[in-house]
């Protein structure tokens, strides 16, 4: 099985989802002859043609207004906004007009797009190149939103999320694209080459949208967690040798509340993280859910840990990152409780 890094494993998806479907067009800002920003895109334009993978002008509303014509129109398009920060300007044909079409026309029209963006820090980025918007598309109705933490899950959610009827949110931390950055930045990184979920299949094969994974079982603590901050999970339980069940959520919205429930029922405890700020963060629904259905078995208040309350600040990057030291301690605040 080939070795892929998330970057080649996100292309290879558009790639086999081009070749089984003529009616998938990808675009966006500089993802034709440049092949991306981040490169997820090389070679498609070369090898599938102008009509298929073209630039657009820097225009956002553009982009997801263009492809929502396309899929009313039979197409399926997926299309690249080249950060997240810069997907505000898109907000309102996204709440308005593809995540409704189905509701409006009673079923007549569906809108088959996917809306792919890099997402998260830990790249000295800054202010308008680290932002995590998840939940501002988890609270509207008629959107799907996939969070992968790997290349295998990326590659096998983004052909999921490519076939499916309606529109989905692909958010993809770039701190992930060329590893599993576990939040340790003073060490290396290890390369998706020497993991086992960089192993990705060369042909077809998807993901179920909304279904998480358990990524380290254990019985003391349940740990929630997507994206990047499932491998910063990881290495807080290791680091503190707590007996931590990690669960990687992958999709946000379906979500796996099953999974979340039998987990925390087993535990009695849990800690969920998030990059994103902390006040009305994804982390506050996964909380009252968390209480809502496992009060009873709850030994301990849930505990979250998140991004601060302001704009990523880039000269304090990693005080701002949630890393494995600050998920740590509240392990430990919710075992001493």
């Amino acid at each position: 099985m080939a070795r892929m890094t998330m970057i080649e494993a996100v292309r290879s998806a558009m790639d086999v989802s081009m070749a089984k479907d003529d009616n998938v067009v990808v675009f966006g800002e500089d993802v034709g002859y440049f092949g991306g920003v981040f490169r997820c895109t090389q070679g498609l334009q070369a090898k599938y043609g102008r009509t298929r993978c073209f630039d657009t002008p820097i225009s956002e509303s553009g982009i997801v207004g263009t492809a929502i014509g396309m899929a009313a129109y039979g197409l399926k398009p997926c299309v690249e906004i080249q950060f997240a920060d810069y997907m505000y300007p898109a907000y309102d044909q996204l709440t308005q007009e593809a995540a409704r079409i189905r509701y409006r026309s009673n079923g007549d029209f569906t809108c088959p797009i996917v809306v792919r963006m890099p997402t998260g820090g830990g790249i000295f980025g800054g202010q308008t190149h680290s932002q995590s918007p998840e939940a501002l598309f988890t609270h509207v109705c008629g959107l799907k939103v996939i969070v992968p933490s790997n290349p295998y899950d990326a590659k096998g959610l983004l052909i999921a999320a490519i076939e499916d009827p309606d529109p989905v949110m692909f958010l993809e931390p770039k701190r992930l694209y060329n590893g599993p950055f576990d939040g340790h930045h003073e060490r290396p990184v290890t390369p998706w080459s020497k993991h086992d979920l960089g192993e990705v299949p060369d042909g077809h094969y998807t993901i179920p949208i909304g279904k998480a994974e358990i990524r380290r079982a254990g019985s003391a603590v349940t740990v929630v967690a997507y994206g990047t901050m499932v491998h910063v999970a990881l290495a807080a339980a290791e680091d503190a040798g707590i007996d931590a069940e990690v669960i990687d959520l992958r999709s946000l919205l379906p979500l796996d509340l099953d999974t979340i429930v039998k987990s925390v029922t087993k535990t009695g405890r849990c800690v969920v993280v998030h990059e994103a700020t902390l006040t009305s963060g994804f982390g506050a629904e996964v909380v009252s859910l968390v209480q809502e259905h496992c009060f009873y078995h709850l030994e301990a208040p849930v505990v979250r840990v998140a991004g601060w309350d302001t704009p990523y600040p880039h000269a304090q990057e990693w005080d701002y990152f949630p890393g494995p030291g600050r998920v740590g301690r509240a392990l430990a605040e919710v075992m001493e409780a």
